[in-house]
């Protein structure tokens, strides 16, 4: 691998560790919390409730851990997974693990699904080589690993092939590497879309584009404690591209630039780097031009000069000059923005002074204002009034408003924050101008988008507010874009699945911060509170409280006040917001003066930037000195706010993403440290849960997030499934759908699309466990065959050399005796002597000549074959030769005429060419004519380009020009505007002044006037009086109404109890049945024990099989020992024969007629063994047999007995359960009659009250009757009209296909008429809007002139009361103190309230959290369920395998038992040789014999010659010849004697040794046979054992199925709970009653059901009872049997199809249940909304009463005010000037007057509020008591889900019996014909041992009358009577026989091997 593979592939050799998988495997490897590693590796050890004991794998330390908090770990297939979408078990603890380990790899990049996440390496890798981009492009995401390249080059080649736009979303934390990753896409798109026809251009474009950066960087990225170069601000890049794929333009959107680091930092951070680049590589010239001083001078600078580690500030500042240049910005337009930098850094050296005597602000020092105003174009004077005492609009007129020193510091600090920003803005447009140069028109763009993540601090301000809303945004696109394109794939692959957009899970958030109104989101209210004078930072909060109190994403913080103000739930999690200067902060405010200013500026650069002066906000919207309302009204369309610009901004961008395809891009920090190959797990987990990581995984787990292709699938774990394929080809996804119908998986869990099978998460997992065990089974088995086949050739080695030891010994042995025996040695010196002995070396060497001559023969043939077949060969070519010849000399010829031919049209073409070379000859000088040509034009041509460059120019500054000179006439035109308008008002004001003068003269005539007008107002006051009374008495009786509400709710609440008492009553009932119950269970048990007795029956039956079996075995026993005593036999019988033998040698006497009679009887004898062998062969097979039955026999009734024990194992749990459930139903029982007790006694109290609501309640009851009939109606129609709808919606779907084209056509051309029709009435209304404003305004100013006559009038007599007004605020002085304190007590109650409602709120929290963890505790369990399934189906399985692991073992068994007969049958031939060998030694003993007898005739003769010597009178000479010859004689037939010794030792001693080979086969016969009954007993009892432990897993499976059943139906009951306490705390009592009615018809059916249940049983046992009576009738007709066997099968099958049907039934009542529950809830909101108008009318009836009270009280005021204008109307004329004085102090104190009444009016609110609190308070007491009785109800649906699930046992229960009892009847049928078969082969087995004992008898009969034979036989020998004649004739058959046979005598002079 090279240096960029290691950072990029992953070594699957690590990986695919088979020690990491086996670990995996065996230890049960799970995820553990852990503090300092986030999650640690641990295997679960054992399980205690809700507790685990897990051992960490790193420590071995134990661990108690919650279930809820382990997570699943994946096999080690997934680790360093590149796409973590693939992982198996997907959590929390994989994902960042997964990370880690390819982090700790070097591995930074990693899918998530969408998103690549990115960890930052915190060094240089070499994977981003120009090498690396060539690897990337054009390659597709799949076949690449993991890079921002993959990334950016799918969407390159998405938006050439669909021509849609694209965009690469970057987002993370501060140092994440979001800027870098935006670098390498731009410098990938850069590469990889360059133009090579017009490289000049293009090459300058990608420059520039390369070049942005490095200056945004300069500008806006500044040093962080986190990031060395942090960008401060967001960026959108929208690279545009012509058809061709070619850049030709771009352009930079910003976004929430942090302003406020140009004038403070933190500590060891640095402000923007063009500070530092300015200051440290500026030059002498520069320096002194921009008048720069040293780092620490400068306040704004808070840390003086930080200098960067491998950063030069010097070199990049002349990087960034250079990249202005190559920007092509010129350098006049480059000194004005390092000025702007400049002015910025001396903004902050302007210090302020307070003054001694006023809180007035001064500069003792304006040397740092001179030179700001120097480098801005401003005159110093302006500049330092315009910040000291700046002129402020109070009403009409402009005032000079001294500013305090804090005032004066703001001010600059935001002109600082402003002129930078501005500066910045017109940067970013200046780069713009610069991309989008080009001509060409862009068809597509890729936008790149680099903005800050999630960001959740301790204190978050408005900042955050908005990043956090920014990407609240991306996530719900990123969802919606998910669920997009989760869509696609499943209806790509064809699979059914409900879709959920969770693109809406995030749109209650965005609500509550952007909503417009009803009710209003917090940037909305924060807007609001802009244009309020007097609004501030807490008022805006209370405001937020009051309208978004309610919403479910916000809550009151649970930190102190002063910590938080209010929190938000976001995506990422909860964040708590303090919204200290958000106002100032959203309004951006600014010295306008200065503003002004800088807009009349000297400097082109400064004014263009200030040119939108109107805009600010300015000082007078901040001090709250403009007290009149008409100053604000006149300037609200004149600026907008940073929240509004900013939501407009984002709703811009958002637009353009949603109409291109995202691609995501996750940054993450690994660590704070900025070290490389550290990763702190905590930070990093933060990371993935706020960038939506974690989400997406979330998204991910709902669906079907695992997909494997179909060669994969069946690659991978085609081993689980071995037999489901048939052999042949088969498409890929029929072989899928048959393996996972043989991994029988729960259909819930997979779907099968076209080319991918889909999985839920965990199944895989799952699949590679059962894979795992597969393959150690697999391994496990080939090992041992092995093992055994190794340990068998060591065996068989060692047998080799045990004999070769006995051979080695006896041969030595026998050279020990022998080599002093003389006649040895002269054997052995005359053997080389014989021709005997060579015969075998000839033999030899004749055997080899033929081998060497047959091997000639074969060589020979071989090559005469191959000479023919080249001969063949080579005539076949000849005749091809042949043809060919005929067809060349064919063609020849014809080549010969086409050659005279071409010579003729040679001829002809030459002449030609002459012509054609004349005329190229005046084409090429025409050429070089039009080639000079063609130069002057392109001369002409550069010429003309280069003054279109210079016209181009001249006109973007003509442009320019014209832009500023409309600017100015767009300044000046509004100063025409401002100074028209200031001349109106001055005329105006002159008009009033005249007006009221004259006023003035009219007041002594119209204060008359108003006199009789107060007279007519008191007239109407006490009509007034009277109709408030009136008012006042029909409140009286709405609330004398609303207590009679009141009982009436009580009166239901008695009736609820009464419903309690019945349900009590049912309890009773209850009880009954499961007394009823308790009986049926003693049934059950009496069965169990008839049961029981039957198996002890069996038992019996067994024990009489064995003794039968070891009768069987005895008499086998015997027949082997009477067959041992047989062999005896023989052998003293061959021992008596060899003695003869012996006795042969020394007598020779023997007849013809005895050798007959002995072949005779040899032949008998042997005919008789072969019989008694066959037999002894059919006698072994039958005992095999019986063996292999009674095994059988032997191995069912263990079965039955195993499963007789289990199910009484079964019934004594379900007693058990049952007697708990009795426990528990009598606990409740008892509370139950306590709750009655307390019921009665309240019910006594409200009977009372409930007859005189029982005929509301009739009334109310038949409405509601009718208002369900309306309402089931409508269900109903609803229903057609959704089934007609889903019809349609499928229509849709297949049309939607074919239209979707036409259809995006048709959107865009009516969006655009949408558009214009919007544009066309927006601008009407507006037009209308502005026409009715200028009416009332118009109305207004009239009623204002109108009014300020009155008031005028009205002067006159408040001045006269002025002296009563005095004494009257003395005493509101003292109402003042008394409403503070009630304030004050009104505060106290507030802060208990908003207590009580933040433990509600807790409460409420825990029961959400609780509702979650329960949620997700049902989805696991779910999981656990399937998994469970399957397990039972891996064991039934397993099972399956056992039985035919059985199979195997008997099919062996029975090859063992052929093997044995094969041995035994070899036996037999070897015994018929050695009989064979027998008979050859018997006539070589008689020829012995008769050998003697002649050498006993020939001495005899010899004396008798020795006698007749003298008589006859020889000579001597004579007799000594013939003593010679007869010497001579003996000596030969010495030596032919001595020959036939030797042969006959031999044969003896071949014969012994065939014997001890025999002997030795069959004890090794015997042995194996006993040690293979000994293995198959062994591999009998394993897979006993096997079976018991494969049935004590299935009941452990069994009770932790059963365990998790009940613990789900808990959690169920627990969430229903829940679920009701949230939900139905507002229960009404009709509803209450309807729920009651259905319970008892619910009870009603579920008694039916019972009864039904129990009838079945009933039945089920009568049937019982008459299958065991029918036995003993069946078991002669077993075909009958197997026939009704079937038929019970599928009646089991019909009621498992009614089980089903029935489920689905109770589903679908489940179903109706719900909707019930729905019209329930909407009702019971209804009712609340009721609540809550009668609450809103008491309010009103109070509110009305205070009015009164007030009238009152100013009806008392008009008297006293009429009494003093009476005696104030003569003094009238001398107070008249005193007025005119006292007018302004009049204003001010009626200020003060409105201040005491609203405090009076504040007063009124507590009380009311107070009267609020009490109706609360009574509101909880009511609620709880109804809480309390939907309790009872929920306990008494608790109960009843508990009968229905006991009723559910139960009839599982009675299909498991029906079941037992079929297999029991089967299992003893077969047990009976069995016995009956065992008992026939015992007859069998008798018969045949009866035979074999007589024909013993026979033989040994056979063998007396043979022994009383040999005896005669010797006795005949000893005589020795045979003549000389028969012993030459024996000698020469001795001689003859030696030749054929080497027969070897057992002697002790045996010759050795």
């Amino acid at each position: 691998m090279s240096d960029a593979d290691k950072f990029l592939y992953v070594d699957r050799n690590l990986v695919n560790n088979p020690l990491a998988q086996a670990d995996w495997a065996t230890k049960k490897l799970v995820w553990v919390p852990s503090e300092r590693l986030g999650f640690e590796a641990g295997s679960v050890k054992e399980e205690r409730g809700d507790e685990c004991v897990v051992e960490l794998a790193d420590s071995g330390k134990k661990i108690r851990v919650n279930k809820d908090d382990i997570q699943k770990m994946n096999p080690p297939k997934f680790s360093k997974v590149e796409d973590m979408a693939e992982l198996t078990c997907l959590n929390e603890a994989s994902v960042l693990h997964n990370l880690k380990e390819r982090y700790y790899s070097g591995l930074i990049y990693t899918y998530s699904g969408l998103f690549c996440v990115v960890i930052n390496p915190y060094k240089n890798l070499p994977i981003y080589s120009e090498e690396i981009v060539d690897m990337y492009k054009g390659k597709k995401r799949h076949e690449m690993p993991p890079h921002i390249y993959a990334i950016t080059d799918t969407s390159y080649r998405s938006m050439m092939q669909d021509r849609e736009d694209q965009s690469i979303l970057c987002t993370g934390e501060s140092g994440a590497g979001k800027t870098e990753n935006t670098k390498k896409v731009i410098q990938y798109l850069a590469h990889v879309a360059s133009s090579h026809k017009t490289k000049k251009d293009q090459g300058e474009l990608e420059k520039q584009l390369l070049q942005a950066n490095p200056i945004l960087e300069a500008f806006g990225n500044a040093k962080t404690v986190k990031n060395d170069n942090s960008s401060r601000f967001g960026k959108f890049i929208r690279i545009n591209f012509d058809v061709n794929g070619y850049i030709v333009g771009a352009n930079i959107e910003t976004y929430l630039l942090e302003k406020s680091r140009a004038i403070r930092q933190a500590k060891d951070e640095r402000t923007f780097h063009i500070f530092y680049y300015l200051l440290t590589g500026a030059g002498d010239k520069l320096r002194a031009d921009l008048l720069l001083e040293n780092y620490n001078n400068y306040r704004f600078l808070s840390n003086g000069n930080i200098t960067i580690p491998g950063q030069q500030d010097k070199d990049l500042f002349t990087e960034t000059l250079e990249a202005f240049k190559i920007m092509s910005i010129p350098e006049d337009e480059q000194i004005g923005m390092l000025k702007v930098v400049a002015s910025v850094l001396q903004l902050g050296n302007m210090n302020f002074k307070k003054e001694r005597h006023t809180d007035q602000a001064s500069m003792p020092d304006n040397t740092a204002a001179q030179k700001v105003s120097h480098l801005m174009g401003m005159n110093v004077t302006d500049f330092t009034r315009a910040i000291l005492s700046p002129r402020i609009k109070v009403g009409r007129d402009y005032v000079q408003k001294a500013q305090t020193q804090e005032q004066a510091e703001f001010a600059v600090e935001a002109l600082a924050k402003a002129t930078y920003e501005r500066m910045f803005r017109w940067l970013v447009m200046r780069i713009n101008k610069a991309l989008d140069k080009t001509k060409r028109q862009g068809a597509s763009f890729i936008g790149i988008l680099d903005i800050a993540g999630f960001e959740i601090f301790e204190l978050n301000s408005f900042e955050q507010l908005c990043i956090n809303y920014t990407n609240e945004k991306l996530q719900q696109l990123f969802n919606h874009t998910m669920f997009i394109l989760e869509q696609e794939e499943y209806q790509r692959e064809g699979i059914e699945w409900s879709f959920i957009d969770f693109g809406l899970d995030l749109q209650p958030c965005i609500e509550l911060i952007e909503k417009p109104a009803s009710p209003p989101g917090i940037l909305a209210l924060l807007d609001e509170e802009c244009w309020f004078p007097k609004a501030t930072d807490k008022s805006f909060v209370e405001k937020v409280l009051q309208e978004q109190g309610t919403h479910p994403k916000f809550f009151k913080p649970k930190k102190l006040k002063d910590e938080a103000d209010f929190c938000i739930i976001h995506y990422a999690g909860k964040v708590d917001y303090k919204a200290d200067e958000w106002l100032m902060k959203n309004m951006d405010p600014l010295n306008d003066n200065v503003a002004s200013l800088l807009n009349q500026s000297t400097d082109k650069f400064v004014s263009e930037l200030w040119k939108d002066v109107d805009r600010i906000v300015g000082l007078d919207k901040v001090s709250g000195m403009s007290e009149m309302p008409g100053a604000f009204k006149t300037r609200k369309g004149m600026f907008r706010t940073v929240g509004q610009l900013y939501k407009e901004q984002l709703s811009k961008l958002m637009a353009t993403l949603r109409n291109t395809n995202p691609n995501f891009v996750r940054c993450i920090i690994p660590n704070h440290e900025k070290k490389a190959g550290k990763l702190d797990p905590h930070l990093v987990l933060d990371q993935l849960r706020c960038n939506g990581v974690l989400e997406g995984i979330r998204i991910c787990r709902q669906g079907f997030p695992n997909r494997i292709v179909f060669q994969e699938f069946r690659q991978r774990y085609e081993i689980l499934t071995p037999n489901a394929i048939p052999k042949g080809f088969m498409d890929g996804k029929q072989a899928c759908v048959l393996m996972i119908k043989s991994l029988e998986l729960d259909p819930n869990l997979y779907r099968i699309g076209q080319s991918k099978v889909f999985f839920r998460a965990g199944v895989l997992a799952h699949l590679e466990e059962e894979r795992d065990m597969k393959i150690t089974d697999i391994i496990i088995s080939f090992q041992a065959w092995c093992r055994g086949y190794v340990a068998r050739r060591a065996f068989a080695k060692r047998q080799q050399q045990l004999t070769a030891m006995k051979v080695i010994q006896r041969n030595c042995a026998a050279y020990l005796k022998l080599r002093n025996w003389q006649w040895w040695r002269l054997f052995t010196k005359v053997k080389p002597l014989l021709q005997v002995s060579r015969q075998e070396e000839e033999m030899q060497a004749k055997d080899e000549e033929l081998v060497k001559v047959k091997e000639k023969h074969q060589y020979a043939e071989q090559q005469l074959h191959e000479m023919e077949e080249k001969q063949q060969q080579l005539s076949a070519e000849k005749l091809a030769l042949q043809e060919q010849l005929q067809a060349e000399t064919e063609l020849c010829a014809e080549a010969e005429e086409m050659r005279a031919r071409l010579a003729a049209r040679k001829q002809e073409l030459e002449e030609i060419l002459h012509d054609l070379e004349a005329r190229v000859e005046e084409e090429e000088e025409r050429a070089s004519q039009l080639i000079s040509e063609k130069k002057k034009m392109q001369q002409n041509i550069g010429d003309l380009e280069q003054q279109l460059d210079e016209e181009e120019a001249a006109r973007q500054k003509l442009q320019l020009e014209k832009v500023t000179l409309e600017a100015k006439m767009k300044k000046i035109e509004e100063d025409v505007m401002v100074l028209d308008d200031q001349n109106n008002k001055l005329t105006k004001e002159k008009k009033l002044m005249e007006e009221r003068i004259s006023e003035f003269t009219t007041n002594l005539a119209e204060e008359e006037e108003k006199s009789k007008s107060l007279q007519k107002l008191k007239t109407k006051h006490e009509a007034m009086i009277t109709d408030l009374e009136d008012r006042l008495r029909r409140e009286e009786k709405q609330r004398q109404e609303l207590e009679k509400n009141r009982r009436k709710l009580d009166g239901d609440f008695t009736e609820i109890q009464d419903q309690i008492a019945e349900l009590q009553a049912q309890i009773a009932e209850l009880r009954a049945q499961l007394a009823k119950k308790e009986e049926e269970l003693q049934a059950a048990l009496a069965r169990i024990e008839e049961e029981a007795a039957q198996k002890n029956l069996a038992q019996k039956k067994i024990r009489e099989m064995e003794a039968q079996l070891s009768e069987l075995q005895e008499d086998l026993e015997l027949e082997r020992q009477a067959r041992t005593k047989a062999e005896k036999h023989r052998r003293d019988l061959g021992e008596e024969l060899e003695a003869l033998k012996t006795e042969l040698e020394d007598t020779l006497d023997s007849t013809a007629a005895q050798q007959e009679l002995r072949s005779k009887r040899e032949t008998e004898v042997a005919h008789l063994k072969k019989t008694l062998d066959e037999e002894a062969k059919v006698h072994e097979q039958q005992l095999v047999e019986m063996r292999q039955k009674h095994g059988q026999a032997f191995d069912e009734l263990n079965e039955q007995l195993e499963q007789a024990k289990r199910n009484k194992v079964s019934m004594e749990k379900a007693k058990q359960a049952l007697e708990s459930e009795r426990n528990e139903l009598t606990i409740e029982l008892q509370s139950l009659m306590q709750g009655k007790g307390e019921s009665e006694h309240r019910r006594k109290k409200a009977e009372a009250q409930v007859q005189e609501l029982q005929l509301k309640h009739s009334e109310t009851e038949r409405q509601r009757l009718e208002l369900a009939e309306k309402l089931s109606k409508v269900q109903a129609e609803l229903d057609n009209v959704s089934g007609m709808l889903s019809e349609v919606e499928g229509k849709s779907i297949k049309a939607a296909k074919d239209c979707s084209t036409v259809e995006s056509q048709l959107q865009d051309v009516q969006e655009l008429l949408q558009e214009e029709t919007r544009q066309k009435l927006s601008l009407g209304t507006r037009m209308r809007q502005l026409e009715d404003e200028q009416n009332n305004l118009k109305e207004q100013l009239e009623e204002e002139e109108e009014a300020k006559r009155n008031v005028e009038k009205q002067l006159q007599t408040v001045q006269a009361q002025l002296a009563e007004m005095k004494k009257k605020l003395e005493q509101d002085a003292g109402c003042l103190e008394s409403a503070e304190e009630g304030k004050k007590r009104f505060q106290r109650d507030l802060e208990s309230t908003n207590q009580r409602l933040e433990e509600k709120c807790a409460a409420y929290e825990k029961l959400d959290k609780t509702k979650t963890r329960l949620q997700q505790e049902l989805d696991d369990l779910l999981v656990d369920q399937d998994h469970l399934r399957q397990i039972v189906s891996n064991l039934e399985k397993k099972q399956k395998k056992f039985d035919q692991m059985l199979a195997e073992e008997k099919n062996i068994s029975a090859r063992y038992a052929e093997e044995r007969d094969r041995a035994e049958a070899e036996a037999r031939e070897k015994e018929t040789r050695a009989l064979a060998l027998t008979r050859e030694l018997e006539s070589l003993m008689d020829m012995k014999d008769e050998l003697d007898r002649n050498n006993k005739l020939l001495r005899a003769e010899m004396e008798d010659l020795v006698s007749s010597k003298d008589d006859v009178g020889k000579s001597v000479h004579e007799l000594e010849k013939s003593k010679r010859a007869m010497e001579q004689q003996l000596e030969e037939m010495k030596t032919q004697l001595e020959e036939l010794e030797d042969e006959l030792q031999a044969t003896e001693d071949a014969k012994l040794r065939l014997e001890v080979n025999m002997q030795a086969m069959k004890a090794q016969y015997e042995r194996d046979l006993a040690g293979r009954d000994e293995m198959g007993e062994e591999k009998k009892r394993a897979l006993v054992k096997q079976v018991r432990e494969m049935e004590m897993e299935l009941e452990d499976e069994r009770k932790q199925r059963s365990a998790a059943i009940a613990a789900r139906k808990k959690l169920e009951l627990d969430l229903k709970e829940l679920e009701a306490g949230i939900d139905m705390a507002n229960k009404n009592r009709d509803e209450a009653l309807k729920q009651l009615k259905k319970l008892q018809a619910q009870m009603k059916d579920l008694v039916r059901e019972l009864e039904d249940t129990r009838m079945s049983r009933e039945e089920i046992l009568a049937q019982s009872k008459e299958t065991e009576k029918k036995l003993k009738a069946m078991e002669a007709d077993m075909l009958q049997m197997q026939e009704e066997l079937a038929a019970a099968e599928r009646v089991k099958r019909q009621a498992q199809q009614e089980r089903d049907e029935l489920q689905d039934e109770i589903n679908n009542q489940a179903a109706k249940n719900a909707q019930i529950a729905e019209e329930r809830r909407r009702l019971e909101a209804r009712i609340a909304q009721l609540e809550e108008e009668l609450e809103e009318e008491q309010c009103n009836t109070e509110l009305v009463n205070d009015r009164l009270k007030k009238a009152m009280l100013q009806t008392d005021q008009m008297n006293v005010e009429l009494a003093a204008e009476r005696s104030t109307s003569q003094r009238v004329e001398g107070a008249r000037a005193q007025l005119e004085r006292q007018n302004k102090e009049l204003k001010l104190k009626l200020q003060e007057l409105e201040g005491t009444v609203k405090s009076k009016y504040k007063a009124n609110m507590a009380a009311l509020e107070a009267k609020i609190i009490q109706l609360e308070e009574q509101l909880d007491i009511e609620t709880r008591e109804r809480q309390g009785a939907t309790k009872l109800v929920r306990r008494t649906e608790k109960k009843l889900k508990e009968v229905i699930l006991q009723v559910d046992d139960e009839r599982r229960n009675t299909e498991q019996y029906k079941d037992q009892v079929d297999k029991l009847n089967s299992r003893m049928k077969q047990l009976k014909r069995q016995l009956e078969e065992a008992e026939e082969e015992a007859q069998r087995a008798n018969a045949n041992r009866r035979k074999l004992q007589r024909e013993l008898e026979d033989a040994t009969e056979s063998a007396d009358a043979m022994n009383r034979e040999v005896t005669s036989l010797k006795s005949k020998l000893r005589r020795g009577d045979l003549p000389f004649t028969m012993r030459r004739i024996v000698a020469r058959a001795g001689v003859e026989s030696d030749e054929e046979g080497e027969p070897k005598p057992e002697t002790p002079e045996s010759k050795p091997e």
